[in-house]
């Protein structure tokens, strides 16, 4: 069944391809070690201005590019780091789900927040992505930011071929998030692509807007943004105050549950691209006052300015920037340098055009390009419910009564409205069951205490109806 989807993802692909074009390899490599440091600085010099900013835009008015003592592991880059170092080692270029897992349960232990932390509990009782990542399953999946923020590598392995960032994308972006946020990890990937082809920011953007569902929150963003930005060409506070009515669920709130939501921050992320010109400096100032989650807008617009301008440009500005990827968070990986980073991505960048009809022969790519559109469209989070109750119910009413993966049993039976009649018809297997899903005090935490509030607040009463007990607070 691998087998038949990897062939099918390649079949598309081609069936779309576009003009073949020959792109210097110099060229191609040096715009995506540009990419990688412009995602790098956009995600570590925007730390200090994470979520800082809320009802008011940034103050900042000067910004110098640097890495002093190199960078570090951050979950931006991180997430994909994992992927890449395993498809590079496996030539996969498309991981399968099982083995996504493996690499989380082994390597991501630790910071990581919100889709990413949850995700990671329901790993621990054998739920595997795509599943991790459903909207049913994993109370942050709807919204959260991590499908924007795992996005820039697919693009920058996918030159001029933005189909096949998006296709690359939407597959590892599953494990974590659904609906919204799958056109919003599209949309990025494909700018990004794009952006090895043409420096035209109108051209990257309308490749954006094509490669999200017309039907999708994503689309309407691209377009509010871009008209307002249009309307106020000097006045990016306006913008900015435009986006907070418009898109934030409690605009007049300090804290605001939805700060690392992918349609705010992926409006912020638009707007920084536009504001900044083109001017990679300009980008990051702009993303880094235009708030909210600001560290991921930055890290995605830079990967898209990065893209633009390549890494020989970025570093005869004399930055300081030493050549580091210092590994401060994910298990049993060494340490690193921004080369090898890069190089993987070169690596992958290489197969990715050859398995997609190109060549990398001598000092030229010879890319078949494609036009960017939406590859998977917004789904129906109605018929996504009853779809997986008709396919788990079977296999959830098997765990429970066998006492089989009881904890998974019980957990999906809560999150897809089943645990009544799980109860009423196996009574002293649910109570095992749901004694098996107590003894996981992590995922106990999340559900409980670091869920989101409109999708994790019935989750929660479905779970108190079902038996479980609310735990004690972690500190």
């Amino acid at each position: 069944m691998w087998k038949s989807s990897a062939l099918l993802f390649a079949a598309l692909s081609l069936h779309a391809a576009g003009p073949v074009v020959s792109l210097p390899a110099a060229q191609v490599e040096d715009k995506i070690r540009g990419g990688l440091l412009g995602q790098v600085l956009g995600d570590l010099n925007g730390l200090v201005h994470e979520n800082k900013y809320i009802l008011e835009p940034g103050k900042v008015e000067h910004y110098v590019p640097a890495l002093p003592d190199g960078a570090w592991t951050d979950d931006d880059t991180d997430i994909e780091w994992i992927y890449l170092v395993d498809m590079e080692r496996s030539k996969s270029l498309l991981l399968p789900p099982a083995r996504i897992a493996e690499l989380w349960k082994r390597h991501i232990n630790r910071r990581i927040w919100c889709s990413h932390k949850y995700l990671r509990q329901l790993l621990d009782i054998g739920i595997e992505p795509p599943l991790t990542g459903s909207v049913h399953v994993n109370p942050w999946a709807g919204f959260n930011l991590s499908g924007q923020f795992v996005s820039e590598s697919w693009g920058l392995i996918s030159p001029g071929m933005p189909q096949t960032a998006a296709r690359t994308s939407v597959h590892y972006i599953h494990t974590s998030v659904d609906l919204e946020p799958i056109q919003s990890a599209q949309m990025f990937s494909a700018m990004i692509a794009t952006a090895f082809v043409t420096k035209d920011m109108d051209r990257i953007l309308d490749a954006g807007a094509a490669a999200v569902d017309p039907k999708s929150e994503m689309r309407r963003i691209m377009t509010d943004v871009r008209r307002w930005h249009s309307e106020n060409p000097a006045d990016w506070k306006a913008t900015r105050k435009l986006i907070q009515m418009t898109y934030s669920i409690h605009p007049d709130r300090v804290y605001q549950p939805d700060m690392n939501g992918v349609k705010l921050n992926g409006a912020c992320t638009i707007a920084a691209l536009l504001y900044g010109g083109g001017d990679f400096v300009e980008t990051m100032k702009h993303a880094f006052n235009f708030g909210w989650d600001a560290d991921n807008n930055a890290a995605t617009s830079g990967t898209v300015v990065g893209v633009i301008k390549g890494y020989k440009w970025m570093t005869d500005h004399g930055w300081k920037i030493q050549d580091k990827f210092k590994n401060t968070s994910r298990d049993e990986l060494p340490d690193e340098s921004m080369t090898r980073y890069a190089d993987r991505l070169i690596t992958l960048a290489r197969m990715n055009v050859h398995e997609h009809g190109g060549a990398v022969a001598g000092d030229a790519y010879r890319v078949v390009t494609e036009p960017a559109k939406n590859v998977e469209p917004l789904g129906d989070a109605a018929k996504q419910l009853a779809g997986l109750r008709r396919r788990l119910a079977p296999e959830i009413e098997a765990g429970i009564a066998n006492n089989q993966q009881a904890a998974r049993a019980a957990y999906l039976a809560i999150a897809l409205d089943l645990a009544g009649d799980m109860a009423q018809k196996y009574p002293e297997p649910w109570l095992k069951s749901i004694a098996a899903l107590a003894g996981y005090p992590q995922l106990m935490q999340v559900l409980f205490w670091d869920s989101a509030g409109d999708v994790g607040a019935p989750l929660r009463a479905r779970a108190l109806a079902a038996g479980l007990v609310a735990p004690a607070k972690s500190k």
